[in-house]
């Protein structure tokens, strides 16, 4: 019989009854209330039976306690002793030297060969959490055991991972990111249109119907408002609008982590500012403090530096064309990585009575505002599947990726009329492509124009 703290056993009710589990457990319990309840394709891609340390990464409230919940009923439905997984959250956990005891509690009765689900939650809240893990791997605790850890602070977790060389086990992949939904994976969560129809639209490679093309673009539009966090996409389903509370859920996120992480606040404040009154723009440090009352640029690095390893922004290098790697000397853009993080932080910054109907919809209708938001959710949906950055030349060109070897430049236009003067870049390159606002495919010299979303859509390919 495994040995469990009494203050983990509400997220162990498996121990009890998986009947139990699946009714109470808090984050599955929340899910029933739920209107919109996703399964992420991660659950089938976890390990089942090859022993090892894995780790999760990924922002606060982007629903990695809820995947591993969703995982750990998969694994029970599947046929796995309820007795052989543990799940641990490290908000109750001070040090490593906790997390060695109550680990050695829970497997001392480990007798089968069957592999152990240990789950360490959030372990970022967990001083030195590293330590332990090696130790318990180095004293053979670990032995049949499938540990899955995750994170919030990513660069601390891709940190902590480079100390258990020859401790990861052999699966093919032990490193996993769980990010928000994608536009597609939000339209197929929404069922808006049916998986055939979508699968219909990406194999056929030719435009949709006229109604199809509104409903894309509808959903566009929400993705701009919503996003891929769950909380938010519920929220309009159910009350036609984004609650105050849920933008303060994730700007008091980004606030308390910095905090904790030494920042002060009156710097993030400024620079994040900064960064939306330059969205889309190109920037260096040095430009940035030479407007802000922070005196020296490496702290405007240090702050936006972890900002990324928070998963709420990331930063667009140019690139150099030659050599297909990021031009260190040439100015970068932030990007946020959603853009619900971009309304919950304006929320924070500007803080009016409603952000949903003040900011966010007027945001979506500003034909500059959103153009610069549809661009940043066009970059960042690239830079999940490429090494993704901007060509600086003599124009500009929005996204470059890298694919076989080779680069493809993409310009994004959130506007029907494109003119001339703002593709001459663009169209010097072959292999590029535009994506705007338009109802039908063509071509403009050699360049292909495609409907935006429908190119987003397209862009994750056909459903699994």
């Amino acid at each position: 019989m495994q040995i469990m703290d009494s203050r983990f056993l509400s997220h162990n009710m498996h121990l009890e009854s998986v009947k139990l589990f699946s009714s109470n457990d808090p984050h599955l319990r929340r899910l029933q209330t739920q209107p919109l309840v996703h399964t992420s394709s991660l659950i089938q891609e976890l390990p089942r039976n090859e022993p090892g340390i894995y780790t999760i990464g990924g922002g606060r409230q982007v629903g990695k306690s809820t995947l591993l919940k969703q995982w750990m009923l998969t694994l029970l439905h599947e046929g796995v002793n309820p007795q052989h997984i543990a799940f641990l959250t490290g908000e109750l956990i001070d040090d490593h030297h906790v997390v060695v005891r109550l680990v050695q509690d829970i497997l001392s009765h480990k007798s089968s060969d069957a592999p152990f689900y240990l789950i360490l939650d959030e372990v970022t809240y967990i001083r030195e959490w590293d330590k332990a893990v090696k130790f318990l791997a180095d004293a053979g605790f670990m032995e049949g055991v499938i540990l899955i850890v995750t994170g919030s602070d990513l660069i601390l977790i891709r940190e902590a991972r480079t100390r258990f060389p020859g401790r990861r086990g052999k699966a093919d992949k032990v490193n996993f990111h769980l990010r928000p939904l994608s536009y597609s994976e939000t339209l197929r969560l929404k069922k808006t249109l049916t998986n055939t129809q979508i699968e219909e639209i990406i194999i056929s490679g030719t435009n949709p119907s006229e109604e199809i093309l509104r409903i894309l673009y509808e959903e566009f539009k929400n993705f701009l408002i919503h996003g891929g966090y769950l909380t938010a996409i519920n929220d309009m389903a159910m009350e036609k609008r984004i609650l105050p509370a849920t933008f303060s859920i994730y700007s008091d996120w980004i606030r308390g982590h910095m905090v904790k992480r030494g920042k002060k606040e009156h710097f993030l404040h400024e620079i994040l500012s900064a960064i939306i009154k330059q969205y889309g723009s190109q920037t260096t440090w040095h430009s940035l403090s030479s407007q802000l009352s922070i005196d020296h640029h490496r702290t405007i690095a240090d702050y936006v530096e972890t900002l990324v390893s928070m998963d709420a922004v990331f930063i667009q290098q140019a690139i150099l064309e030659n050599k297909l790697t990021a031009a260190p000397k040439k100015a970068r853009k932030v990007i946020f990585t959603d853009p619900f993080i971009f309304h919950a932080v304006r929320s924070w910054l500007q803080q009016v009575q409603c952000p949903f109907k003040d900011q966010v919809l007027f945001a979506v209708n500003d034909p500059h505002l959103a153009g610069k938001l549809v661009e940043g959710v066009v970059t960042a949906n690239y830079s999940r599947k490429y090494p993704t950055f901007y060509i600086k030349a003599e124009g500009e060109v929005d996204i470059a990726y890298i694919y076989d070897k080779r680069f493809f430049p993409v310009e994004v236009k959130w506007t029907g009329q494109l003119r001339p003067k703002d593709l001459k870049q663009i169209q010097k390159y072959p292999n590029s492509r535009i994506v705007a606002k338009t109802q039908h495919a063509y071509n403009i010299g050699h360049t292909p124009v495609e409907p935006l979303p429908l190119a987003l859509l397209r862009l994750d390919g056909i459903l699994k």
